[in-house]
């Protein structure tokens, strides 16, 4: 067997180089990228949970707020517990802006935004020892806790521009957020600190100092961020939990999560991005299979006499099986060697160029380094050799039950079978019933193998299809005897076609799928940011909305603005974050001034309910509202908690509306900005909404702004209309794996088309012998086979596009809001679509000319004496 594979087969597969390469292209590509996919996103979860754990430790246990900061005595009351608590650890978090005192002054000089950790080294370091404060040579060891000694970890130092050496007591100017109160009396907020050591953490740049430090210069005092537990042998943590809200003056809103629960909510994040990058990345070795299928199957066609011959020697039929299954199986094991290696190379360009998310957005700040996953290589390998087999099984069926007699004789391919349309619509009744099931797991599983059945149905229905199609032959070839020789051999040879073109009706409804989804999404969030970005102009601190509360200024700042000369309006905003359950992402919380006659308005997906008396309108996003089951007019007592004052009676909201949120995928709630700094008493701003006068000076008004610098920090003016292009910018970055996936679709349809009539055409030239023995010239024939190639394509483009609308469907209704947790509208490209099956015609016809041509020469006409 294996003499008669690499003598039969292997030639085979060698003397036809561009069919063969066409199928191996799509295998490659299909591991590749989806090998690819699957190393970048574990090499990122890896670093990013590497860096949580130099920095966090491994606590048994980890208290936060919902809202805000933690009342001191939670430390306290949790030290206390002896029995249960073997250690307990205090923290203090924030982000301040630093920059080298010796680079230039602080009013001209460009910060780093660091993390600011204030810690007890006396009781930190068992559960964090990444965090212990390493000395320089020649300080003294009370520099632990003096008031204005920092120490900083390798990317910190980095970011500074600075090393160890030079690091050696060197001072930093700090640039400390502002209070939470409007009643702080320094103006700049600017302090001196200098570097006594470094921590061991990994991650983004880091700085560590004492607790008490910390809370002084912060001005937080009474604040904590989280205490870290470490529990007694015999300790149980929800035993621990419920002795704890039971003690007196335990406040309430307080969450205790398991370590690893931050990692896992950031790959629960990821996750559906990650899914739909893989099975995207899976659709070139759904093409391939049928590009697979497309070149055995005309293969077999061409051998059927070879095959017969060997059957009458004593090949049985299961040996003919074998023998077309073991050539796909050698095109797999090809393709999945070379998708591998490939992967691999993808996937450290795509890390140095886009970072470990891709385009995501989930490991901010996190420079993961490749790793090998040999489990993935082999389940990739595996895939594109599964492919392969299950495109080559119908051809191998069909070498194992052909006819040997008939064949010999030159009848066997007059045994074609009707095709029915019973399985295609079977097949699509499955994939309609599935894309009603509700997520598995969180994820659209039952959508992806939605989009597999409709696929399947529309390939499988391709014969029937063009039996319809072609059931009348138009007007215009009825009197032209070349149009009609080309229409009627598409019409009588359907299952020649449906080969030819599988590959491309495959390829193309991904890729107007592709295209129709990326132009809906990008539509949508073009729309979106017209009322999401109501002002013409922003006003915030310098360096962007990534600062945590380094970003934070007084409210005061608003009252600066708006008494500048040419701004008729200023509006004050807020953006924090609000955690409702210890096992899930945080949502964002936004502050805007939501009532009254100057109130911003939020893309709601219907105009919101009225707010019964002495309740508080909060306004919640599609993913909130998906994510915990919430519908406008209902109370939302788990928000209650978060805001609720010691022994006050915690506030009741009411959720007047639901709005759309393109940006935040776990959820996002609006609240007005009276009530909540009624609630917090936190008066701070993230921004300043600007509507300039009209006629206003812009430049002047924005020389007007930086003039504001030395008493609330450096500012930055950012137009609308520069949000947009770099929100725009961002959404291109994110879909640049699509935009190549959709462009690998394309071609590699392309690709298969070219090498399917190819094939086709130069096994016909016994045809064109004939045609030219009957006086046909040359120029006649060529124009028959590029009549039968427009012919096939232009209906390979018709199918291929009706199904890509279907898949389209599937994805925007359906995948999108499943993964992400948001709605859009659908929205048809049609220039970008008819340029699609403009050119998918185009390069079918162009390759069976070109096919034409090397088969309509004298090899043509002198191959007809070999039936003679």
């Amino acid at each position: 067997m294996f003499a008669l594979l690499r003598t039969f087969s292997l030639q085979e597969l060698l003397h036809h180089p561009w069919r063969t390469a066409s199928a191996l292209l799509a295998v490659v590509l299909g591991v590749a990228l989806g090998f690819a996919v699957h190393v970048i996103n574990a090499s990122a979860l890896d670093e990013f949970s590497r860096a949580v754990r130099s920095v966090q430790g491994q606590p048994d246990l980890e208290l936060r707020a919902m809202q805000g900061a933690l009342p001191e005595r939670v430390y306290g009351l949790a030290a206390r517990e002896h029995q249960q608590v073997a250690q307990a650890a205090p923290w203090l978090e924030a982000s301040v802006q630093a920059w080298h005192a010796r680079d230039s002054a602080p009013d001209d000089a460009k910060p780093v935004t660091l993390r600011l950790l204030g810690g007890d080294a006396l009781q930190s370091g068992a559960l964090a020892p990444a965090l212990i404060p390493r000395l320089f040579t020649g300080h003294d060891r009370l520099d632990l806790f003096a008031p204005d000694a920092v120490f900083l970890n390798a990317a910190a130092l980095q970011a500074l521009g600075l090393n160890e050496a030079r690091a050696a007591g060197a001072q930093l100017w700090w640039r400390l957020p502002a209070p939470a109160s409007s009643d702080a009396t320094t103006p700049a907020r600017l302090v001196m600190v200098r570097i006594a050591g470094t921590v061991a953490a990994s991650g983004p740049p880091l700085a560590l100092m004492d607790i008490g430090a910390a809370q002084d210069l912060l001005q937080r005092w009474g604040e904590i961020s989280r205490v870290d537990l470490l529990l007694a042998p015999d300790a149980h943590a929800d035993r621990l939990l419920a002795q704890l809200r039971a003690a007196p003056g335990w406040p309430p809103g307080v969450l205790a999560s398991v370590p690893g629960n931050e990692q896992q909510r950031v790959a629960q994040m990821s996750r559906a991005y990650r899914v739909n990058l893989t099975v995207l990345a899976l659709v070139a070795l759904f093409t391939g299979a049928f590009l697979v299928f497309s070149v055995l199957s005309l293969s077999v066609a061409r051998r059927a006499p070879q095959f017969a011959l060997l059957a009458v020697l004593g090949l049985t039929a299961r040996q003919r099986l074998a023998l077309v299954l073991a050539e796909s199986a050698v095109l797999g094991l090809l393709g999945s060697v070379g998708g591998i290696a490939l992967g691999l190379g993808l996937a450290a360009l795509a890390l140095r160029l886009l970072g470990g998310d891709l385009g995501g957005g989930y490991f901010t700040g996190v420079q993961p380094a490749l790793q090998w996953s040999g489990a993935g290589a082999l389940v990739f390998a595996g895939l594109g050799l599964a492919s392969t087999l299950a495109g080559g099984w119908w051809p191998a069926r069909a070498a194992q039950s052909l006819p040997a007699a008939a064949t010999l004789k030159g009848l066997g391919a007059l045994q074609t079978p009707q095709a029915g349309a019973r399985l295609p619509l079977l097949l699509l009744a499955a994939s309609a019933a599935l894309a009603w099931l509700p997520p598995i797991a969180g994820m659209a599983l039952a959508a992806y193998v939605s989009v597999g059945l409709l696929l399947l149905g529309g390939m499988a229905a391709l014969p029937w299809l063009l039996g319809r199609l072609l059931q009348r032959l138009p007007e215009f070839a009825r009197n032209r005897p070349l149009w009609l020789l080309a229409f009627e051999r598409a019409r009588r040879m359907r299952a020649s076609a449906s080969v030819a073109v599988g590959g491309v009706v495959a390829s193309l409804s991904l890729a107007v799928a592709l295209t129709i989804m990326v132009s809906s999404f990008r539509g949508s969030m073009a729309e979106w940011l017209d009322t999401a970005l109501p002002a013409p102009a922003y006003v915030r601190a310098a360096g962007g909305m990534s600062q945590g509360d380094a970003g934070l200024r007084d409210a005061r700042l608003v009252d600066a603005v708006r008494a500048l000369p040419g701004v008729a309006r200023a509006q004050p905003q807020r953006n924090a974050s609000l955690s409702l359950a210890s096992d899930q992402p945080a949502m964002a919380l936004l502050v805007r001034p939501l009532q009254g006659a100057q109130a911003q308005a939020l893309p709601w997906l219907a105009p919101p309910l009225a707010v019964p008396p002495g309740l508080i309108a909060v306004h919640i996003s599609e993913a909130a509202a998906q994510l915990h089951g919430l519908q406008p007019g209902q109370r939302w007592s788990a928000l209650q908690s978060a805001f609720a004052q010691g022994g006050a009676d915690p506030p009741a909201f009411f959720i007047a509306g639901i709005w759309r949120d393109y940006v935040r995928q776990f959820g996002a709630v609006a609240m007005d900005s009276a009530d909540y700094q009624r609630l917090t008493g936190d008066t701070r701003v993230s921004e300043i909404a600007l509507w300039p006068a009209a006629h206003a000076d812009l430049a002047a008004l924005q020389a007007r702004i930086q003039a504001l610098a030395p008493a609330h920090g450096p500012l930055e003016w950012v137009s609308s209309q520069g949000l947009r292009e770099r929100s725009m910018r961002i959404f291109d970055r994110s879909f640049a794996v699509t935009y190549w996936l959709q462009a690998v679709a394309i071609a590699i349809g392309l690709f298969g088309i070219a090498a399917s009539f190819s094939a086709q055409v130069l096994a016909r030239r016994k045809e064109f012998g004939l045609l030219s023995h009957l006086g046909l010239t040359r120029r006649q024939i060529l124009g028959v086979v590029a009549g039968e190639g427009a012919v096939w394509s232009a209906l390979g483009a018709i199918a291929g596009t009706v199904l890509g609308l279907g898949v389209a469907v599937i994805l925007v209704h359906v995948v999108n809001p499943q993964s992400f947790h948001w709605t859009m509208e659908l929205r048809l490209p049609w220039l970008r679509l008819a340029l699609l099956a403009l050119a998918v015609t185009a390069a079918g016809t162009l390759a069976a000319w070109l096919a034409g041509r090397a088969a309509a020469g004298r090899d043509a006409v002198l191959a007809v004496k070999e039936d003679w």
